[in-house]
């Protein structure tokens, strides 16, 4: 008896079995979309006369595929049919270029001699090739401790999603919120280390993709401000300096983005909005306390450090002295100069004013001791700038000038009026004093 595609239909409506010994497997396991797939059968026995294939859950006439007749090979098209399937003589179904729609349950009903009906039953995944996902961020820069992070993996697909920091995968920490189907990931209180790339990837066993990277800055500090001195820690200390000299304090913090910076000196504000301060000529003015204020523009934190700046004990002021004070005339005198310059080039004396080159007496530049015009063979010139006049007389009283020339070129002219007492009548008194003895008083008036 011969048999159409309806008679087929109304007999496996009359004669339906409920054997389980027909398997369907795909053929690849695991296709992606684009390739083409074989609904390979197993477990068919006995002389059969028709085929009946459907894409849906029951033997419903609107999820049939097609109709095969054994004998003639007849293929009768039904409602489900895309144009893709094709029915084998073996019972296999061909599907040209599967896509994700044609994943689903599949039933084979076959017919035999006797017109009994078999069923079998078997199920097809199809794989999309995954899109690029793309990460979107709530924010990209945070204050640490201070704001929640939010970043959503947004996919068409509905693919598996795992996520990515700094290139390395990212583990389910206890701070870590991740939505059900994790695609969203929330961090509460954003902390610095939490800083850096963040990639989601969509993956199923055929395809994988990841997203760009979104960079993640966290704002901090500043924290531990402290002033340095030649990379040394001085916060909080008494620096002292040698009179005249240089100092530069640096301001550091942890902070970022970097901070702005305030100096103060004695609580009044300076004008310098770097991380560094020069304190140069070193006097006793600028003694006091030097205060860094470190201020974060973004986390609106600020912090600040202080030393106290000194000069130290043996700086003083550059002076001359004349030992003894008030010399008397056949005496030697010393013009000492207490605080002369440590970092000396060259000094010169002047028997008078320094704008005159003749009144040169002396000059002692690294060391070397040259004579001027106005040099009579009795002063001499030591390395500390004093200059020593021996055997006084009264011309030697007036002005003396002494010229210093420092390392860094620094200029500083000094005087002193040298006073020379005359000898007392009668020699014997004179000499005494030369001699540094007491002197017999005076007769009254």
């Amino acid at each position: 008896m011969a048999l159409t595609g309806c008679s087929w239909l109304l007999l496996s409506a009359t004669f339906l079995s409920a054997g389980a010994e027909i398997s369907i497997t795909p053929e690849p396991a695991r296709p992606a979309e684009g390739d083409n797939v074989t609904l390979v059968v197993h477990g068919l026995s006995g002389e059969l006369l028709a085929y009946n294939w459907y894409a849906g859950p029951t033997l419903s006439l609107s999820y049939l595929v097609a109709s095969y007749i054994v004998s003639t090979g007849d293929e009768t098209p039904g409602p489900a049919h895309s144009g893709r399937e094709a029915v084998r003589p073996d019972g296999g179904l061909d599907i040209q270029g599967v896509v994700p729609g044609h994943s689903g349950t599949y039933i084979l009903q076959t017919l035999n001699r006797q017109f009994q009906t078999e069923v079998g039953y078997g199920h097809l995944q199809v794989y999309e090739m995954l899109a690029q996902p793309v990460v979107i961020a709530n924010n990209t820069a945070l204050v640490e401790r201070r704001d929640t992070l939010h970043l959503t993996c947004s996919s068409p697909s509905t693919a598996e999603v795992r996520w990515f920091f700094n290139g390395e995968a990212l583990p389910i920490a206890v701070r870590l919120g991740l939505s059900p189907d994790g695609r969203v990931l929330t961090r509460h209180g954003i902390r610095r280390e939490e800083a850096g790339a963040y990639q989601c990837e969509v993956w199923n066993p055929v395809s994988v993709s990841r997203s760009q990277p979104v960079n993640l800055t966290v704002y901090f500090g500043p924290e531990r401000v402290a002033i340095l001195q030649d990379s040394v820690t001085r916060t909080g200390c008494t620096i002292k300096v040698d009179f005249n000299t240089s100092l530069t304090l640096w301001c550091v913090s942890r902070s970022c983005p970097e901070p702005e910076y305030v100096w103060a000196f004695n609580g009044r504000a300076l004008k310098n909005g770097q991380d560094h301060l020069n304190i140069t000529g070193m006097t006793a003015a600028q003694e006091g306390t030097y205060t860094c204020i470190a201020k974060n523009p973004k986390t609106l934190l600020s912090g600040s450090a202080s030393v106290v700046v000194k000069l130290s004990a043996a700086a003083v002021a550059m002076t001359i002295v004349p030992v003894p004070t008030k010399p008397m005339e056949g005496q030697d005198v010393t013009l000492t100069v207490p605080g002369y310059p440590k970092d000396l080039l060259v000094y010169a004396w002047y028997r008078g004013p320094a704008s005159e080159p003749n009144r040169l007496l002396s000059q002692l530049p690294s060391g070397n001791w040259i004579a001027g015009p106005a040099h009579t063979g009795r002063e001499v010139g030591f390395p500390n700038c004093s200059l020593l006049v021996q055997k006084l007389n009264l011309t030697d009283a007036g002005r003396y000038t002494l010229k210093t020339v420092t390392l860094q070129g620094k200029t500083e002219t000094l005087e002193v009026e040298l006073q020379v007492a005359r000898e007392c009548a009668g020699g014997g008194g004179g000499a005494r004093a030369r001699q540094g003895l007491p002197q017999a008083p005076l007769p009254p008036p």
